[in-house]
């Protein structure tokens, strides 16, 4: 539960952290950090607009897409504290949860009716399926140098030890980070800010979205975002008492928003047609990883 709690708390001033370290970068004074949850509170208190053309499935949407994003939490472990979910094959459950969410929230965009949303739609279903190998073999690579196959033995167990193990941990956050930039649309292979729908992805799915709904689907991302940092914080809290994990877990919160932040400060967005490629290319990282397990484990002859 303290992961939970954890998570939660840090969504409310992550993307203020982001926007605020993307305002210094450019010269700005920019909003306070938690203007971005004073959006949304704002959104809660405001009623959802349904076009005709939508049927049951666009209501229901974004409050399954929240749900989903709620249970994948729920399974995150807080150094030696298990989540609320804990399992042997946790991690498929995490991934194929978030994946009932996405489910929706593209089907919901093809419910409109708009051909916008369907663009969209079609790119959000091919980048996470793209993304899915590196999530699994990164897990399964760990799992293999660990011996199990649950996030909180997974974390408990994993330890650096040598240059390889050190290697592991910078390739593994790397891929942690890149996942959920792409699980969120954000640089380098979606703008937030974009405004043209035909080169739009998430955001030209809840175009037709608003009031609580919109709300609903805003706070996903920050927890979302909190939810990979957390799984960042744990490759490095290991067995530590609780006072240290929390300084540990807090400082690497805020150092993955500055990173986003910057991040979205100095690239450019790629093009379209590099960002399958590009997406494809983690999962050439997460086979490194699993090369250098097997290089531990001395099973690479």
């Amino acid at each position: 539960m303290i992961s939970f709690i954890l998570i939660i708390l840090v969504s409310i001033f992550f993307t203020g952290i982001v926007i605020r370290t993307k305002s210094i970068a450019s010269g700005r004074k920019g909003p306070g950090i938690f203007q971005p949850m004073k959006d949304i509170f704002r959104l809660f208190k405001k009623g959802a607009v349904y076009s005709e053309t939508t049927s049951f499935i666009f209501q229901i949407a974004p409050s399954i897409y929240f749900a989903s994003v709620i249970m994948a939490i729920l399974g995150v472990p807080f150094g030696h504290y298990q989540g609320v979910i804990s399992f042997e094959g946790d991690f498929v459950f995490f991934a194929y949860v978030l994946a009932i969410g996405k489910f929706f929230s593209i089907i919901s965009a093809l419910d409109t009716g708009s051909s916008f949303e369907g663009m969209g739609a079609s790119r959000e279903a091919l980048y996470s399926m793209l993304a899915e190998p590196a999530f699994f073999l990164l897990m399964g690579s760990l799992a293999l140098l660990t011996g199990y196959t649950s996030f909180h033995e997974i974390f408990m167990t994993f330890h650096f030890g040598s240059y390889v193990s050190y290697a592991l941990g910078v390739m593994a956050t790397f891929v942690l980070v890149m996942i959920a930039m792409i699980e969120n649309s954000r640089m380098p292979i979606d703008d937030p800010k974009t405004h043209l729908e035909l080169t739009m992805i998430h955001e030209v799915m809840i175009l037709d979205n608003s009031g609580f709904d919109l709300g609903l689907i805003l706070h996903a991302t920050n927890l979302k975002f909190a939810m990979y940092g957390a799984l960042i914080a744990n490759l490095y809290m290991g067995n530590l008492p609780i006072y240290y994990s929390i300084i540990i877990y807090l400082a690497i919160q805020t150092s993955f928003a500055i990173a986003v932040g910057l991040l979205e400060s100095f690239t450019a967005r790629y093009r379209m047609s590099h960002n399958a490629q590009f997406i494809f290319t983690l999962s050439s990282v997460s086979l490194l990883i699993f090369f250098g397990v097997l290089m531990i484990l001395g099973k690479l002859v």
